[in-house]
């Protein structure tokens, strides 16, 4: 097979997303050293509509429309995106052909007087994006106030710098990537948050009609990543995936075999739904599937109908 003489990468503009952008631009140049690999670097509306909380202005897709005009336009070749923004409904002409190897899924708690959720007092505000966090705080922790938080990885830390918040939750991949790692307090594992589908991972674009650029950047694919990713992605897809709804689902191989752990929640934590399955690791996609399934019928059904608009 010919080696690529050039490649555009589409990112966002952010430091975490051209972060990223970089490390998949150093992979490919030590794979190919004499293809010229570059970057095109893009604002998109998610970056721009920072007064509102993502589940109202349109979901995680608003990160990723930009970057697929640049694809379809011949602007750009592939476009690198955090794997937790990619919706998982994914539709032709576009296709995911790489996952990469996932950094620790985990959310974080970032605090400059408080050493954990447990530690603060009642009433302290706790900073968070998503629905997904603030139903498994307000679950377990109804002392504290939950409220939103929005714009870029520095401009959270400038709010808790500032005092608006006493603290924040993010995710932990994040703040390690841009050598922040030493603002993490804690980290919460998967008992008390569970992780987002695809959370810590780095997922490739690309048109599906490009099938010699697929197989140009399939060594950068990491094969238990993406087996836990089709797990969790699955579990989004049955359950109609959106920011409008608090759902986690978090994959972890074990030898052969796959643990999948899910759950869909209230908004302000008072009901948690969750489930879990185990299996081969080559059944990723259904044991996904399945542990949705067990959400639905469980009561998550009812949940989603009340949250998500009615299909048009």
């Amino acid at each position: 097979m010919s080696e690529p003489s050039k490649l555009v990468i589409a990112t966002r503009a952010s430091r975490l997303a051209l972060w990223q952008a970089e490390h998949v631009q150093a992979r490919l140049q030590a794979l190919y050293p004499s293809c010229e690999v570059s970057l095109l670097k893009m604002t998109t509306r998610g970056d721009q509509i920072l007064d509102r909380t993502l589940s109202k202005v349109g979901g995680k897709g608003l990160f990723v429309k930009e970057l697929e005009t640049a694809l379809l336009d011949g602007r750009a070749d592939l476009a690198v995106h955090s794997l937790k923004d990619v919706p998982v409904d994914l539709q032709s002409p576009f296709s995911l052909p790489v996952i990469m190897q996932r950094d620790d899924p985990r959310d974080a708690f970032v605090s400059p007087g408080y050493a954990s959720l447990a530690e603060l007092p009642d009433g302290a505000i706790v900073g968070t994006s998503s629905l997904r966090r603030e139903s498994q705080i307000r679950a377990q922790y109804p002392q504290l106030q939950v409220k939103p938080l929005r714009g870029n990885l520095d401009t959270r830390l400038g709010k808790l710098d500032r005092g608006e918040y006493d603290a924040i939750i993010l995710a932990a991949a994040g703040l390690r990537r841009l050598g922040l790692g030493e603002r993490i307090r804690s980290l919460l594992g998967p008992d008390i948050s569970l992780p987002a589908a695809g959370q810590g991972a780095l997922g490739i674009e690309i048109l599906e009609s490009r099938t010699e650029l697929a197989q140009w950047l399939k060594p950068l694919e990491c094969a238990d990543t993406a087996s836990c990713a089709r797990a969790e992605r699955a579990v989004s897809r049955v359950l109609g995936g959106s920011c409008q709804v608090p759902l986690a689902a978090y994959a972890q191989v074990e030898g052969d075999s796959l643990r999948v752990d899910a759950l869909v929640a209230e908004p302000d934590g008072s009901r948690i739904i969750r489930s879990h399955r185990t299996g081969s690791v080559a059944q990723a996609r259904e044991l996904g599937e399945d542990a949705a399934r067990e959400l639905l019928a469980n009561g998550a059904r009812d949940i989603l109908a009340r949250l998500l608009p009615p299909a048009t």
